[in-house]
This record gives structure tokens, C-alpha cells and sequence, in this order.
């Protein structure tokens, strides 16, 4: 296993995600935790230490099931991280309930790791209220050790990304982000990277496989992959170009099956990182994928449209919404605006396609986005 120095701990680059564990009878919230204490049981011994989980993995059990999975072991044999469950409102104002829950659950008397969770459009203005008292509270449990080390973990675009930071920057040990070589650029990962490194706060990666996408390559994808590491699987390349990041210091991967827990810690076993020529033909490779509007974010369309629509940012959800099929990062944001400021907004009038370099076709575009949510 490759280690990583932080702050004298010596982790694992490859971390265990427990958003996706093994269930039975395909439900999300039926844990089977035999198989969970195997893979568990496999990491450790294979020199996994870095072990991360959240209030609402698996509908809020994951934190038990890793709970009992770890408690078998050594306390000193792990690193435990959580997260406060910000990504849902109604949970501003709890952060002391929700703390000590989680403690019990996960059965332990301190957080290795803490992260305020996902940072993004339809939280951001709850997490720089102060009246909440969410990072207040943190910082306390940290001062009292019963959390080590503090970050937070983020979906949101750049500014929001950057809002947070400038505001609570100088509390954050680390960050987690969503990276990968589809979203190096898709959705601006290069350019957090970028930023936190002139704050010199060290990057965690979520995401290194796209909740699957890169393990699952059609066959011209496949074959574009193979020319640019013949050897190494799809899931592998993906690893692979994390790798190349020196201020990467964990990789979480959401392990569900025992089969894929034994090949990323193989994987991680060995530092292989894509050299220079590899990493841009992997960074083609992930731009080709989520070609969908060429879209530039010049801006001249926003100028003309009435309804004041955020045209470039609505387009850019719109490719992922063809890539991916929609999903969360599209609900995140669509249902962070106003109905009016919404794809559904748009009369049609045509003045942004006027003025459009690109020529996109942009009322048509939105049509069909309302359409592909239906």
C-alpha cells in the first residue's frame, strides 16, 4: 500500500468509501454486514487505513455497519471519517445532536477525520450563516479531541467553492472534491486544484471512477483507454491519473463487493502514475466523452436574454445532464433556482442564439432539457 504524510500520520492513499456497501436483496438500507466485516477485515490487513463514512450512506446505516465492522480491530489500526449532513437544510441547527449520534453509531469516542458535507448551490448561504453555528461547533469538538482533523467535502461550481473558502478557509485541514479525468474540466476540478494549493490545503478525491462510468467503458472508449495504458483496466486508468497529483493525499473508492475491494488495493499497492503524454490522452479522453454543447461561457447570450437566464451555467448542466442521465450534481443545482431562472424559463425568443458565436441552438437546447426532466 502507498502511504501519504499528513501532518505526521502516515494514510493509505486509497481510501474505503461506504456509500456503495454490499446489501441484501438489492436494498439500499439492508446492509449485509458479514460481507462488510470480510472486506473490512481484507483492507486492514492489506494496509487500508483510512475508513470514511456519512450520516446518510444507505439511509443512514452505513455509519453503524462501519461501526461494528471496526470495532473488531485496534483503534490505532484506523482513521475515521465522517461528515455533517448539510446537504439537507433541515438539518441546520443540529450539529450537536447529529454529532453525538454519530459518535454512538460509529461507536467510537473521537472523529480521526470530520468533514462539513458537500458544500454546493442548494446549501451554500446555510453554511456561511452563522447563526447556525455548524463550524463554531466543530472547531469546539476539536479544541475538547473529539475531532482530530477538520475539512469539508464539495459539488459546488467555483465561485460557490471559493465562497466558502474565503469565509471559513483558514479553519479547513483539507477538502474533498469530485476528481477524475472527466471532470478535471467538466466540472471545473482543475481549477479547485488550482486554488487550494495556494491555500496549501491538501486535496481529498471522491468520484476517482464516476460512480462507475470510467469502470464501465463502451467499447470505443475501451479502445481509446487501451492506446493510451494497453495494460491497465478501465478502473485502473482512472486510479492511475489520481495518482499524477502529488497534493492527492487520498483516493476514496465506494467499494460494494469483495472481488473490487482486492483490486484497488492491488492497484494502490504500486505507485503507477500516467506520465506526462498518458495524462493528456486521458484528459482527450474524458473531453471526448462529455462532448455534448460547445458552449465557451463568452456571455454574449446573457446580455440579450429577458428573462435574465443564466444561459452558460443552465447549458453546462445540460451536457451533464445528456452525459450522465442527470442525477444529483442536475437536481443540486436546478433545484437551487428560482422557477424563473430555470431551463422551463425560456420563451423561446431566440435573441441568445443571434448573438451566439458558436451558433447553439439554445432555445431548442433548453426544450429539450425540460423535456429530458420530465
Amino acid at each position: 500500500m502507498i502511504y501519504k504524510n499528513f501532518k505526521g500520520l502516515n494514510l493509505s492513499t486509497l481510501g474505503f468509501g461506504t456509500m456503495r456497501l454490499p446489501t441484501i436483496d438489492g436494498k439500499n438500507e439492508n446492509i449485509d454486514q458479514e460481507k462488510v466485516n470480510e472486506m473490512f477485515d481484507y483492507a486492514i490487513e492489506n494496509g487500508v487505513n483510512y475508513f470514511d463514512t456519512a450520516w446518510g450512506y444507505h439511509s443512514g446505516n452505513s455509519e453503524i455497519a462501519v461501526g461494528n465492522a471496526l470495532k473488531r480491530h485496534s483503534r490505532d489500526k484506523f482513521y475515521l471519517a465522517t461528515k455533517f449532513p448539510g446537504y439537507d437544510v433541515s438539518n441546520m441547527g443540529k450539529v450537536a445532536e447529529i454529532f453525538e449520534k454519530q459518535l454512538e453509531k460509529c461507536q467510537v469516542e473521537y472523529f480521526d477525520f470530520y468533514l462539513v458535507h458537500n458544500v454546493c448551490e442548494a446549501n451554500i448561504e446555510y453554511y456561511l450563516d452563522e447563526s447556525y453555528g455548524t463550524v463554531d461547533y466543530l472547531l469546539k469538538q476539536k479544541e475538547n479531541g473529539r475531532i482530530k482533523h477538520l475539512g469539508f467535502s464539495t459539488h459546488a461550481d467555483f465561485n460557490n467553492f471559493k465562497r466558502y473558502l474565503d469565509k471559513y478557509g483558514k479553519y479547513m485541514e483539507f477538502c474533498q472534491i469530485q476528481l477524475n479525468y472527466l471532470d478535471y474540466e467538466f466540472q471545473e476540478a482543475n481549477k479547485k486544484m488550482d486554488y487550494l494549493k495556494r491555500l496549501g490545503i491538501p486535496v481529498w478525491v471522491m468520484e476517482p471512477v464516476r460512480g462507475g462510468r470510467l469502470a464501465r467503458l463502451s467499447e470505443s472508449e475501451l479502445e481509446a483507454a487501451k492506446s493510451i495504458r494497453e495494460d491497465a483496466s478501465a478502473p485502473e486508468l482512472a486510479f492511475r491519473f489520481i495518482q499524477a497529483f502529488d497534493d492527492v493525499i487520498v483516493t476514496l473508492s465506494g467499494m460494494s463487493d469483495f472481488n473490487q475491494a482486492k483490486e484497488n488495493i492491488k492497484t494502490f499497492s504500486e505507485d503507477k502514475k500516467l506520465n506526462e503524454s498518458e495524462f493528456k490522452k486521458a484528459l482527450a479522453l474524458g473531453k471526448k466523452m462529455t462532448e455534448c454543447v460547445p458552449c465557451t461561457s463568452c456571455r454574449y447570450c446573457t446580455e440579450y436574454c429577458p428573462q435574465g437566464l443564466d444561459i452558460p451555467k443552465l447549458i453546462s448542466l445540460y451536457n451533464e445532464q445528456v452525459f450522465s442521465g442527470g442525477g444529483f450534481i442536475v437536481s443540486m443545482n436546478l433545484n437551487s433556482l428560482p422557477e424563473d431562472k430555470r431551463p422551463s424559463a425560456c420563451i423561446g425568443c431566440g435573441a441568445c442564439q443571434s448573438v451566439c458565436p458558436q451558433n447553439i441552438k439554445i432555445p431548442e437546447i433548453f426544450a429539450d432539457f425540460v423535456e429530458r426532466r420530465k
